[in-house]
């Protein structure tokens, strides 16, 4: 068994939506909080990259450990997620697509026996490494949703009178 064919395909391209999302607008657009209390474009990108890399790290941990438990991800907990969104957002996209390209073709060599091991979290409970990328790739795609739609706000906002 390896790595399906859909899988495959969204962890090589889904993230690549985000050029054309996002290729439009300027660097003060993408920082804009239409939405009171929520991310900016800029932070859910930043979220997408900081996540990339706690992913790598989960997977890193299953291959290593039997079965180990995860706690929640929590962007508010993650000190890169901080500093990263000062970064300019171009920088962050480079490197989410770096390390993107890297982790697709790492979990696309992983054998059947490695597609199997499992770690366990607190919701989903226990999941093999597929179904854990098809966890990572859904959470990415609530994402990029949630840019589309910010954008939308953002282009598409009022403009206030003087």
């Amino acid at each position: 068994m390896e790595i399906s064919s859909h899988l495959a395909i969204r962890l090589q391209y889904q993230h690549k939506a985000l050029v054309d999302m996002i290729d439009d607008l300027s660097i003060e657009k993408i920082k804009i909080k239409p939405i009171a209390g929520k991310w900016s474009i800029n932070e859910n990108i930043v979220h997408l990259q900081c996540y990339q890399q706690y992913f790598i790290k989960r997977i890193d941990e299953i291959m290593e450990t039997d079965n180990p438990t995860f706690e929640r991800y929590h962007a508010a907990d993650d000190p890169l997620f901080a500093q990263n969104c000062t970064r300019v957002v171009h920088e962050v996209m480079h490197d989410f697509f770096s390390v993107r390209k890297n982790l697709a073709a790492r979990l696309m060599s992983f054998s059947r026996e490695q597609l199997q091991r499992k770690g366990t979290h607190p919701y989903f409970g226990t999941l093999n490494i597929s179904e854990w990328i098809n966890f990572f790739l859904l959470h990415e795609s609530h994402h990029l949703y949630t840019i589309f739609r910010l954008k939308a706000e953002i282009v598409h906002q009022p403009k206030k009178e003087k």
